[in-house]
């Protein structure tokens, strides 16, 4: 077998006959699929409608043994009974799709009603990941030196449990193997970061705060300076950062990376008990940070000023070093550069990143983030975002945000995408004023930081943006709607959590459609949408925590090299959520369609267990909304808490800001409304709680802990 193929888990291959199902497959890898059944008869399946690509067909040549089915076959059961003539005692039926058009980095090139007719044969099936590393790779890796192709063989999918899903959550365990697997991913984030600078030394950081810029190769200068100076303030393991998107922020984290130690940044819009519980979990004794923010958030529960380091004070000393080494950084090779600052010698599986969760449903926790992650989480989403040349990213979620850090730090550093900065996501006007100006590419966002944008920025204004995408928080069909109708795009919703590192899943503008291909869609309203490369998926129903069926409601369960190892010091809640084979339990429950999309219902903290029945809160509130005649886009008026109960286990408490005096009459009709709409008298809240305003964090998200504690309070 060619260097260029590497083959994992050859082990798994059965001897006994059956279909197999590869994810995608090229004229170049026929052979290998050959070469892996060698010996054995193989027939080659196509679907009908789904006519090869020319060159597919001519590899398989003209004196090949094949079958053909049809996707909208009423009986696929009596065609798989006739597939099996196709099989001696270990023959294999070998699928090809038909020409596919799809965006970059997906892993299944087969339409969803395929899949599903393909698991409705009654066979045995095998899935293959087929990832091919160099259409996906970083710019500062050579693709020649990655394999053309990377093929994991799958686990063996009995005929009794093969489905379309089955198959298509077979596909992605087989691709996350592949993925997971490139070398990339066992190296140093500080020094890809580095080889990044070094590589695009004209692309620039636009700081919109004070309209200046600086180009990559200073940014390199400065933060090689700077990591000296900090490694010789501290010898703790972990610094401090308290800085808002900038250059500031950027030449600060990049220092901290490059002196061997671990950036953490700090929420600075957390409440005092928040900031206090990190900082002492984290263990950080310097923190960087600069006079203008002090003086800014000055209600921020401060360290002593002797454990600060104010950037903008020592920068200007280290001026006549940075113009040296600006020079000396373009001259020497990164190898020379890691080696005089011992840059990259933590790598891999060690600590890169520590960031803190938003303490949303109790304090806050240390996730830690290894080189590892991160370094999978930008290939990931690079491959999905296929940036081009000259392309810019808008920084302005905060650097303690997860997506602020992966995708509008690090991100944009080691595939060299131009930054423009601004340190506040709400301030609309100035940041569609700085998209114009720039011409920026690409916007992430939450839904409510993307609101302000309705109201105070014109069209033309995001006329260059390529792709809109949010996260953190549901985004309303009714709002995507609104802002494609203003601005001509429409916003994609987008999943992660912190603990991912955090992106998982993302829609994309459809691929163009051509007449003689089959187009696998990238976008679905209502879901979070597919799966970056290299992750896989399995369900548990939240009342049993048994596995279920993909398109059942259960608890997600995601597994990737973007997965976190655990949080910081706390084995206890670290082995609530991952297994010992690297199983990371969300939270989180949704289901996946057909064609490999996501949706999520909510989050299991957000379900109540009443009368043994899973009651979900997000789906309540939407129905009591509704029944008010609420604008469920402006401002929240309602959230709905569970609290205990000695007769159902749990009951539904409704806080509300409109709720009048006579609140028992108020729950007793917004019951009839309730259950003249449909909803089951189960799922109705059991009293009304008046309050001043509903518990919100800043990043829009509801603030479970502060609503539990208005409704066991009232």
């Amino acid at each position: 077998m060619s260097s260029s193929v590497q083959i994992l888990h050859r082990d798994r291959l059965p001897t006994t006959a059956c279909l197999v199902v590869p994810g995608r497959v090229e004229a170049a890898d026929v052979p290998v699929l050959q070469s892996l059944f060698s010996g054995r008869s193989i027939t080659w399946l196509i679907e009908e409608n789904s006519p090869l690509a020319p060159e597919l067909r001519a590899a398989i040549g003209t004196n090949a043994s094949g079958a053909v089915f049809s996707d909208d076959d009423p009986d696929p059961a009596a065609a798989g009974e006739q597939l099996r003539a196709h099989l001696d005692g270990s023959g294999v039926i070998l699928f090809l799709h038909g020409k596919a058009v799809c965006r970059k980095g997906n892993p299944v090139h087969i339409a969803g009603r395929t899949l599903k007719t393909l698991g409705s044969f009654g066979l045995p099936v095998l899935p293959l990941g087929m990832d091919h590393p160099r259409e996906s790779a970083l710019s500062i890796e050579r693709p020649s030196s990655l394999p053309r192709l990377t093929l994991t063989v799958g686990e063996l999918i009995p005929a009794e449990k093969a489905s379309g899903l089955a198959i298509r959550q077979g596909l992605l365990a087989a691709s996350e193997e592949a993925f997971s697997s490139r070398p990339l991913f066992r190296e140093s984030l500080a020094s890809a970061v580095l080889q990044g600078l070094k590589k695009n030394p004209r692309t620039k950081l636009r700081d919109g705060s004070d309209d200046s810029e600086i180009g990559f190769d200073r940014l390199l200068a400065a933060a090689l300076v700077f990591s000296r100076y900090i490694k010789a303030q501290t010898d703790k393991e972990r610094v401090g950062i308290v800085l808002p998107p900038g250059k500031a922020g950027m030449v600060a984290n990049l220092a901290v990376l490059f002196a061997g130690k671990v950036p953490v940044n700090f929420n600075f819009t957390a409440s005092h008990e928040a900031v206090r519980s990190a900082m002492k979990q984290s263990g950080v004794d310097r923190f960087i940070t600069a006079d203008p923010f002090v003086r800014k958030v000055a209600s921020f529960p401060w360290p002593p000023n002797r454990d600060l380091i104010h950037i903008e004070r020592v920068l200007p000393t280290l001026k006549k070093k940075i113009i040296a080494w600006v020079v000396l950084a373009r001259l020497l090779p990164a190898a020379a550069l890691k080696a005089i600052f011992g840059i990259g010698k933590r790598r891999g599986d060690e600590e890169a990143v520590l960031l803190f969760t938003s303490g949303s449903s109790g304090d806050p926790k240390g996730v830690v983030l290894s080189h590892r992650n991160v370094l999978g989480n930008v290939c990931q989403f690079a491959t999905r975002l296929d940036a081009s040349p000259g392309d810019s990213i808008l920084g302005c979620l905060p650097l303690f945000h997860s997506f602020g850090s992966t995708v509008t730090l690090w991100f944009p550093c080691i595939d060299g995408l131009n930054l423009v900065t601004y340190p506040n996501p709400l301030e609309s006007k100035r940041l569609g004023e700085l998209i114009a100006q720039h011409k920026v590419s690409f916007l992430l966002a939450t839904p409510t930081f993307l609101r302000g944008y309705m109201k105070r920025v014109q069209p033309e204004q995001l006329a260059a943006l390529k792709l809109v995408v949010t996260g953190a928080e549901k985004l309303p069909t009714s709002f995507a709607e609104a802002f494609a109708e203003k601005f001509g795009m429409t916003p994609q919703e987008g999943y992660g959590l912190t603990e991912t590192s955090p992106a998982t899943n993302v829609n994309l503008p459809d691929p163009t459609v051509t007449p003689d291909s089959i187009t696998i869609p990238s976008s679905r309203t209502g879901s979070v949408g597919q799966f970056l490369p290299g992750i896989a998926i399995r369900l548990t129903d939240p009342a049993t925590d048994q596995p279920c069926p993909l398109d059942q409601q259960g608890i997600i369960w995601l597994k990737g090299v973007n997965v976190f190892p655990g949080y910081l010091d706390n084995p206890k809640k670290s082995s609530e959520v991952l297994t010992s084979d690297g199983w990371f339990r969300t939270g989180d429950v949704g289901r996946m369609d057909d064609d490999g999309f996501l949706h999520i219902e909510g989050r299991i903290s957000r379900f109540s267990k009443i009368a043994g029945e899973m009651v979900p809160h997000e789906t309540v509130e939407a129905a009591i909304n509704k029944a008010l005649g609420l604008d469920s886009e402006a401002e929240r008026k309602i959230a709905v808490v569970g609290i205990p109960d000695e007769q159902k286990g749990e009951a539904i408490i409704l806080l509300s800001t409109i709720a009048g005096r006579a609140l028992e009459q108020e729950c007793i009709d917004l019951r009839y409304k309730l259950m003249d709409a449909g909803l089951p008298s189960l799922w109705c809240p059991k009293a009304i709680i008046p309050v001043v305003e509903i518990p919100v964090l800043a990043s829009g998200k509801l603030d479970l802990k502060g609503c539990q504690t208005l409704a066991e309070g009232g």
